[in-house]
């Protein structure tokens, strides 16, 4: 799957049983790699690094978990970790 990172950006997350998770706000990369490692669903600038270690933990997902990117991110329902959000 091929797309532009810049596009990624504001899309809506679904699991692949339909709950909403949240809309990219960050992509990480592996720039070593050259590969996209995690989306989160909360901006990561101006926060301590224990409020980025909770978003990390709690409001993003991995890539490797993303099955799909066309309208949506959809992501496999078993791999995602939302912390008390999670019902």
């Amino acid at each position: 799957m091929t797309i532009k990172v810049s596009k990624i950006y504001g899309m809506d997350i679904y699991t692949d049983g339909g709950k909403f998770l949240g809309r990219v706000q960050e992509v990480l990369l592996d720039l070593e790699k050259g590969e996209v490692i995690r989306l989160t669903m909360e901006p990561l600038n101006s926060v301590s690094k224990e409020e980025a270690k909770r978003i990390l933990r709690d409001r993003s997902v991995l890539y490797k978990s993303v099955k799909s990117i066309e309208d949506v991110v959809v992501v496999s329902k078993g791999s995602v970790s939302l912390g008390s959000d999670e019902g």
